[in-house]
């Protein structure tokens, strides 16, 4: 029983990290992404780089370095390259690993 209990323990805080980071870092950028007429160039830099942050914890480099240049780009006015850039790191991040749902094989007595 004991066991069972630590490894759906384990796998639920897997998700729960996975919620706060990813999916965490997915929501803002979408948010960013179809608002950004409406918000103003360092209000998106800082959000990109808030979001970069979130996919380096995750251990995401890739997309978290391309959503650092995305702010970088956006911070000198490159809004073509910056869209560019965001759309990169938003495709990197949908092929990121999904934490595997929990197999209901165990034993429970």
């Amino acid at each position: 029983m004991e066991i069972s209990r630590k490894n759906l323990r384990n796998e639920v805080l897997e998700r729960i990290k996975f919620v706060r980071t990813c999916v965490m870092a997915r929501e803002l950028c979408l948010l960013v992404r179809t608002n950004r007429a409406v918000l103003e160039p360092k209000d998106v830099e800082d959000i990109c780089m808030h979001i970069s942050g979130l996919c380096k914890e995750e251990g995401c480099s890739e997309p978290s370095e391309l959503c650092t240049k995305a702010a970088a780009a956006i911070g000198s006015g490159d809004e073509e390259k910056y869209l560019d850039l965001c759309a990169q790191s938003c495709v990197k991040c949908g092929e990121a690993k999904r934490p595997q749902r929990p197999k209901n094989d165990a034993y429970v007595s």
